[in-house]
């Protein structure tokens, strides 16, 4: 029985602490208001004086000039056109199987990395003799001596061109494929 009324004190004194006054407004702090009207008075001046023309000379104009009097034309000439030359075929864009000169042996040495033994390799050789012959050759094992341009094509584990050029005189040459180079190494090779 006694726990009757007291669930009714309990019930009545929260729906009056709910029912209570508003909490009361904050109050002012005078200082953070001072120092907000001081922020804007300070920057409406700033503004204001940049807002002030400044003191700028007025560029100069650009006075016209006479116009000079007219100049005799002559009348158009007719002249011919040559005749534009055909496209000639490079004379050294050719295989060179034979030539005057002296001939040398020729090898092709591979030191490039990484290396297996499936690599495909293709090498091209390019040469201008001495007495003016050129083209590529279409075998490796002899050659004229001359000036020589090689390039060669890897296929393998790692996929690569490289290029060189070279002199050739007459002896047994070695033609090295590296990874950065193609060298041509005389009778001294591999000890050079």
């Amino acid at each position: 029985m006694k726990l009757k009324p007291r669930a009714g004190i309990v019930i009545l004194s929260l729906l009056l602490y709910a029912c209570g006054s508003a909490p009361a407004a904050p109050t002012i702090n005078a200082e953070s208001v001072q120092a907000s009207a001081i922020a804007a008075a300070s920057t409406m001046v700033a503004e204001t004086r940049a807002a002030i023309p400044t003191n700028t000379s007025i560029p100069p104009t650009d006075t016209p000039s006479p116009t000079a009097p007219p100049t005799d034309t002559p009348p158009p000439t007719e002249t011919s056109v040559p005749a534009t030359p055909s496209l000639t075929k490079d004379p050294c864009d050719k295989p060179l199987t034979s030539w005057q000169g002296p001939s040398a042996q020729l090898s092709v040495a591979y030191e490039y990395s990484p290396q297996s033994k499936d690599d495909k390799v293709v090498v091209s050789l390019w040469v201008m003799t001495d007495l003016g012959e050129c083209g590529y050759l279409s075998s490796l094992s002899t050659g004229p001596v001359g000036q020589y341009s090689a390039a060669a094509y890897v296929d393998g584990a790692k996929d690569f061109k490289v290029f060189g050029g070279f002199r050739i005189t007459e002896a047994n040459w070695k033609i090295v494929v590296r990874n950065d180079s193609i060298v041509a190494l005389g009778s001294c090779y591999p000890n050079c």
